[in-house]
């Protein structure tokens, strides 16, 4: 018992180190699946039948097809391929961004779905032309609306970045593996990895219901 929390304690600093990079690899792919899925989003709402079968074509792909195969293919087969060097921490964010923005599309989607029509009817008839009625009237309430939904994703996506240490990213699971190979404390090595995760879940989660109250609409609601 004493060895195992000794091991504990000797390895959080190294551990500490390696949620960093979990947290750079959990924002940077946040936010490029929400810049993708924004635009995935509008375009099967609102593009036309060609537009929305390459849509469907990729969101069934991105969601489809295992993330470590994913991770595979496009760090030892497709950049390799167009001899692109990326770091294989760049390749993880691009991954996993871009199953994120898979998901979160359909978040997006199901929020202006949600928005009544005639907000799209009043703007034209105003002379807005639609990119900007969508600029300026649909994605902001959908956005808002989008939150809660953004809350699952953010625990998906953080629990999915301890899967890039197949590629050789230092995060905080191939830290813990490192040490624990090392040090044959498995068990308690693995165990505090799992209490930082559950730590950095509730922060997120937690943080994502602040900003949902912080930019609700009062007496707006779904």
């Amino acid at each position: 018992m004493t060895e195992s929390l000794l091991a504990i304690y000797d390895a959080l600093p190294y551990l500490f180190r390696g949620s960093l990079v979990t947290i750079a690899l959990v924002c940077g792919a946040m936010a490029l699946g929400l810049t993708v899925g924004i635009f995935i989003a509008v375009g099967q709402i609102y593009g036309n039948s060609v537009v929305r079968g390459i849509i469907a074509l990729y969101v069934w792909f991105f969601r489809g097809v295992p993330l470590l195969v994913l991770l595979f293919l496009f760090y030892f087969g497709l950049f390799t391929f167009l001899n692109i060097n990326l770091s294989a921490f760049t390749v993880a964010v691009i991954v996993l961004g871009l199953i994120s923005s898979a998901y979160q599309s359909q978040i997006f989607r199901g929020a202006i779905l949600s928005l009544p029509e005639g907000q799209m009817k009043a703007a034209r008839a105003l002379g807005m032309s639609d990119v900007r009625s969508i600029m300026v009237i649909v994605l902001p309430q959908a956005l808002r609306l989008s939150i809660p939904g953004w809350s699952n994703e953010y625990s998906i996506v953080l629990k999915d970045s301890a899967v890039a240490y197949a590629l050789g990213v230092m995060e905080m699971m191939a830290r813990a593996h490192f040490v624990a190979s090392r040090t044959y404390e498995h068990l308690p090595l693995y165990f505090a990895a799992g209490v930082i995760f559950l730590v950095l879940t509730y922060l997120g989660t937690k943080g994502l219901r602040i900003l949902e109250e912080k930019v609700k609409i009062p007496g707006y609601t779904r």
